[in-house]
């Protein structure tokens, strides 16, 4: 059998990856692409195969997806312009023969989500539909990995500035979602399924109150419209397509897009998910430097 990892030397990837290897009695079933082979020589040490592969480039995704039979494709980078690079590897994976394909997707990826990736992840899982290929689609919450950065920016200026209103969010971090991802790789029946993959649901006067707590310092919570933050999120030179990113998941988890509730990271992952506490806790020093 082999197991199929996309874009396995970025940071869900890899993680994935490694919790695969960690799953498989055979290492050779572990087949690894990534643009930048070089970039898995820890992996590759521990049996794994390294193929390189470039979705812009359809005859690597084909000698790539070579001998597939179960594929982790993990959504690409190029928002705005990636769902042909998804085609390409569905239409790969498909010739390979593959029995099932796992995309990481988002929660909700209706035509009426405003969060600026929702229509990639629509019309990608309408692809999948559309090949025939048995499929699952992890549709994972925002990563509380990335709350850190925002943790110390917080501390640091005294304030959380968001647009999401009241609204619950629900995060997942990266390792819970690629042990997640693994899980569904290594077997079992998940095909025809959409999994939230998330392990816990925060407010924003929560991770307030969490960043407070935590990094020793007062935090207060200001609430402001789209306009607003997009407009400080230039000044603080953050290039205009992230901010408009941005600002687009804070529209979509006031209106209730983002707060999704599930046990899948505890079922079909094995262990219950890990919560920003843990992850603020973990990285005491880098707040302290905030």
């Amino acid at each position: 059998m082999s197991l199929v990892v996309t874009g396995a030397s970025g940071q869900l990837g890899r993680l994935a990856a490694q919790h695969l290897l960690d799953r498989v009695e055979d290492p050779s079933s572990v087949v690894l692409l990534t643009r930048r082979p070089d970039a898995l020589a820890e992996l590759a040490a521990r049996g794994a195969v390294v193929r390189e592969a470039d979705f812009d480039r359809p005859d690597s995704l084909r000698s790539g997806f070579a001998g597939a039979e179960r594929v982790l494709l993990i959504s690409t980078d190029a928002v705005g312009a990636r769902v042909h690079q998804h085609a390409e590897a569905i239409d790969a994976a498909k010739a390979a023969g593959a029995e099932l394909i796992a995309y990481t997707s988002v929660p909700n990826p209706t035509r009426d989500n405003p969060a600026g990736v929702a229509e990639d992840h629509r019309r990608t899982e309408e692809l999948l539909v559309a090949s025939g290929v048995p499929h699952v689609f992890l549709r994972n919450g925002l990563y509380t990995d990335m709350q850190l950065p925002t943790a110390q920016q917080a501390l640091a200026s005294g304030q959380l500035v968001v647009n999401e209103g009241d609204a619950a969010t629900a995060y997942v971090t990266r390792d819970d979602a690629a042990r997640v991802a693994a899980a569904v790789l290594a077997g079992g029946d998940h095909a025809g399924r959409a999994y939230d993959v998330v392990g816990e649901r925060l407010t924003a006067a929560e991770r307030a109150a969490l960043f407070a707590e935590v990094g020793g310092r007062p935090v207060e919570l200001v609430q402001v419209d789209d306009d607003a933050l997009l407009e400080g999120l230039r000044a603080a030179d953050l290039p205009e397509p992230l901010a408009r990113l941005l600002v687009s998941f804070g529209r979509a988890s006031r209106e209730g897009f983002l707060d999704v509730d599930s046990d899948v990271v505890e079922r079909v992952g094995g262990s219950p998910p890990r919560t920003l506490r843990d992850l603020l806790a973990a990285s005491g020093d880098a707040l302290a430097a905030a």
